[in-house]
């Protein structure tokens, strides 16, 4: 696939990174060629110095031949003309990263995709609303939801109060009949392990587990995590995320926003309608005590800078705040979450490659999810087409040995489909899949 990135900055050279890795046709423009030669000298894309927006820089590009055109700049206006015009040129689909909220309402959105802007995204309103999934399920590490939660993926690491120390899946199973649920990815270290039946969990593994809507209670009591309802909540930082993290909170949480920034806090004063500002140094731990982290449930780190994000949230984590959050800009420190201490590790750059990612996917693809330090991708396809896929059952259809099916949503009603189990069309075919297995995977549901 060919596709063109207009924007060499943080999302991107992540954009163009991952896409290199798969074989296709990158092309990455920008006005500053110190970013660009340390793109061209780490990724097999070809590099472009200038002006997107210019005709002759879009000419060479080759944009009217794009099937995928991305318009990540700094510029929020740059993104929004930069699809435009591409669009207009012959660009198959074009996406744009906005930071104004207003743009992604339904009448918005109906507006661009009339000038030519088929996808807009927001990575900080994707960050929020993650962030909100995460208190809502206070008691994982990680939840994603397919088809509004009909069906989900939640993570928890096994801890000395897991009664699921030294058991085998298998044995897992068996003693817990009334609980259906799916193992489908298990972190040891840095290793990405698929579980199977004879799999014996460990004290420190992360578990991934796909279970529906109606079994998450029961998944939080079978990993043996004390529910606790979250009521306060504290966040430091004057980002945009911020920001929008605590607007999204306000109505639902007693909130707390930290803050050392007199313009920022008038800011935030604008969007809230409830909660408390403080003005304090987010870093010194002394001043959040005194604001009373002590009696908060759940604490989020939202500053610019990722280490002092961590180490506020592994102060927070020490003291006893129940769920601790934290924003780093780093995708390394993504692998490390489970292992230090903090709960979750948000990355900007993930979830909104995560967003734009489905778009480059084979088959019908409906959403992308990656676990937190987990080597693989979580794909939804949808059967779209009567062709091999409708006519066996699962286990003659040849997934690779690398790969999981994590669900299927059919309708109303969602399965942990056996071997048995026979896809029909329109289903939603949730899918954990290692690197290798990724392209064969695509190509059963082309």
């Amino acid at each position: 696939m060919k596709i063109v990135i207009a924007g060499a900055g943080a999302v991107g050279f992540h954009l163009a990174a991952l896409m290199s890795k798969e074989d296709q046709d990158i092309t990455l423009i920008d006005r500053d060629e110190e970013i660009l030669a340390h793109a061209s000298n780490l990724l097999d894309v070809l590099t472009i110095k200038g002006d997107a927006t210019s005709t002759a820089i879009m000419d060479t590009a080759g944009v009217s031949s794009a099937q995928l055109f991305i318009s990540v700049t700094t510029s929020e206006k740059t993104n929004l003309l930069l699809a435009i015009l591409a669009k207009e040129i012959g660009a198959k689909r074009t996406i744009a990263r906005i930071t104004n909220p207003e743009y992604l309402e339904p009448r918005q959105k109906e507006r661009f995709k009339k000038l030519g802007i088929d996808e807009i995204i927001s990575p900080t309103q994707l960050a929020a609303r993650e962030i909100l999934r995460l208190l809502e399920r206070a008691s994982f590490t990680d939840l994603f939801e397919f088809e509004k939660g009909k069906l989900s993926v939640v993570g928890f690491t096994i801890d000395n109060r897991s009664p699921l120390i030294n058991q085998s899946i298998e044995q897992i199973n068996r003693a817990n009949e009334d609980f259906d649920f799916r193992g489908i990815a298990l972190l040891r270290g840095e290793k990405t392990i698929l579980p199977r039946g004879n799999t014996i969990l460990r004290k420190g593994d992360h578990l991934y587990l796909a279970t529906q809507k109606e079994h998450l209670d029961q998944a939080r009591r079978f990993v043996g995590k004390q529910l606790k309802p979250i009521k306060k909540v504290m966040i430091v930082g004057g980002t945009a995320l911020a920001l929008e993290t605590a607007s999204l909170l306000q109505d639902k949480y007693r909130i707390t926003v930290v803050l050392d920034d007199e313009k920022n806090e008038e800011k935030c004063a604008e969007m809230l309608s409830s909660g408390l500002i403080i003005h304090a140094d987010p870093s010194n731990i002394d001043a959040l005590r005194e604001e009373g982290i002590e009696q908060t449930d759940a604490f989020i780190a939202l500053t610019p800078n990722s280490e002092t994000n961590i180490i506020t949230s592994l102060t927070a984590e020490q003291i006893g705040v129940y769920k601790t959050i934290a924003l780093v800009d780093n995708v390394n420190y993504t692998h490390i979450s489970q292992h230090i201490g903090i709960d979750t590790l948000i990355n900007k750059k993930l979830i909104a490659a995560n967003s734009i990612f489905r778009f480059i996917r084979k088959g019908k693809v409906k959403a992308i999810a990656s676990l937190h330090g987990v080597d693989a991708e979580i794909i939804e396809f949808v059967i779209h087409k009567s062709n091999r896929l409708l006519k066996h059952p699962i286990r003659d259809l040849h997934f690779p040995e690398r790969s999981i099916i994590a669900g299927v949503i059919r309708g109303e009603n969602s399965y942990l489909p056996g071997g048995d189990f026979q896809f029909e069309l329109d289903d939603k075919v949730i899918v954990l899949a290692l690197p290798e297995a990724i392209q064969k995977v695509e190509e059963i549901f082309k």
